[in-house]
This record gives structure tokens, C-alpha cells and sequence, in this order.
């Protein structure tokens, strides 16, 4: 995953360097873009394992079970996903309607949230992880 470098594509959330928390990161965003990560955070929470923990990565919040599951991030004008690029691959079809880049996907915060969506991709990128495990 690489940094951002201009200024557009930087996280929104406001503060002085990395913040130490999620609900630190949230606490930072503005509206409407804050009710949206805090949507998408409660969806992932939803679809990961009960002993995945929530940290900061990258400078911006992440579920880590044994290993990073996903990244979620908020833009001014959206809030992204990052469940790597495998995941977006096997789900093109679903995705056809979402600004998507390799690893990330872009869900504008002007439009209601697709939480049923956004569990469907972190369990599939639990199962990637589980699966690699066993091999």
C-alpha cells in the first residue's frame, strides 16, 4: 500500500501527525464523511473474526486478525476500502457501480452506505487469509 502523496488523496481526518486510535481518526473527520466511516466500521466489525482488533496502519484505520484484514479510510467526498486487490478482482461484477482502483474501492458519502456489500468483501478477504494459512 502506498502513502499518499498530494494533498487531495490524503486522509481527511484533522490532528497533529498519526492518530493513536480509530475512534481518535473518526473523532477527526468531518461530517458527512465521519457518519460514513463510522457506517463502514461497523459493518467490518460485523464480518471479522471477534478477536480482530482495530489499529492504526498507514496512518489511517485498519482491522488486523494475525495479519492486516482491511484498511478503511475517509476522503473528503468518500469513504474507501481497501480489502486488497484479489478482493475487488473476484467481485468486479458487484463493484461496477463504485470508483474502484487496484486495492481500493471509493464509496461516496452522498449516497446511503452498501453495508451488506462491504461484509460480503471483509469475509471474503478472511477467507483469503484463512485459506492461505492452511497451505
Amino acid at each position: 500500500m502506498k502513502k499518499a502523496k498530494s494533498r487531495s488523496r490524503r486522509s481527511v481526518a484533522k490532528g497533529k501527525g498519526a492518530p493513536k486510535s480509530v475512534d481518535e481518526y473518526i473523532a477527526g473527520v468531518p461530517e458527512p464523511a465521519r457518519s460514513t466511516v463510522k457506517k463502514m466500521r461497523a459493518a467490518i466489525r460485523l464480518a471479522v473474526p471477534l478477536e480482530a482488533t482495530e489499529i492504526i496502519s498507514y496512518r489511517i484505520p485498519a482491522f488486523k486478525h494475525k495479519r492486516v484484514l482491511v484498511w478503511f479510510a475517509a476522503f473528503s467526498n468518500h469513504c474507501s476500502l481497501f480489502p486488497t486487490a484479489a478482493v475487488i478482482e473476484a467481485f468486479k461484477n458487484e463493484l461496477k457501480g463504485f470508483s474502484t482502483s487496484k486495492g481500493t474501492i471509493h464509496f461516496p458519502t452522498d449516497k446511503p452506505l452498501p453495508t451488506a456489500l462491504i461484509k460480503k468483501l471483509v469475509k471474503a478477504r478472511v477467507a483469503q487469509i484463512e485459506s492461505k494459512k492452511r497451505h
